[in-house]
């Protein structure tokens, strides 16, 4: 089940365009979208992968669970980040569920006049989103253990 909020008309779009998690894969083309604009001289994305390893033990796959909250504090961090930085769209899709290696589970964008605001408004978005969007990952390794990564 996709649980999404899309903000903004097509034709006169806001600066926070595009929020979700869903459950589905993530298309890259589909945020880099959300953000363009032909006031944008800079798009800076960010693809968070599943890796294959993490504390020198291999990763066989894991599952993201994201509290019932997660959605709306998405879209809070989307619009803080959006009122700091003179950007002109922010967008972030964040996957639920089980993935494998190599499988997109975060895609975050921002667009700006210039390169420097939306590097660095990229870089606060994916780095709030990690830090406080209530989203955990249980990573299951190759030995038969697991780990719960961001629980409170």
């Amino acid at each position: 089940m996709t649980r999404s909020t899309r903000l903004g008309v097509p034709h006169a779009p806001g600066v926070v365009r595009l929020v979700e998690l869903r459950e589905t894969p993530l298309d890259v083309a589909e945020v880099l979208e959300a953000v363009a604009d032909p006031q944008a001289g800079g798009v800076d994305v960010f693809v968070g992968t599943v890796r294959d390893h993490d504390h020198d033990q291999g990763v066989i796959g894991l599952e993201y669970s994201g509290h019932p909250t997660a959605l709306e504090r998405l879209k809070e961090v989307a619009q803080g980040v959006a009122a700091r930085h003179d950007v002109i769209a922010v967008a972030a899709v964040h996957r639920v569920g089980s993935l494998a290696i190599g499988d997109a589970a975060v895609v975050v964008a921002t667009a700006a006049a210039h390169r420097h605001e939306a590097f660095e408004a990229c870089r606060a978005l994916i780095d709030e989103l990690k830090a406080t969007v209530p989203i955990w990952k249980h990573q299951r390794f190759s030995d038969g253990s697991d780990e719960w990564v961001g629980t409170p």
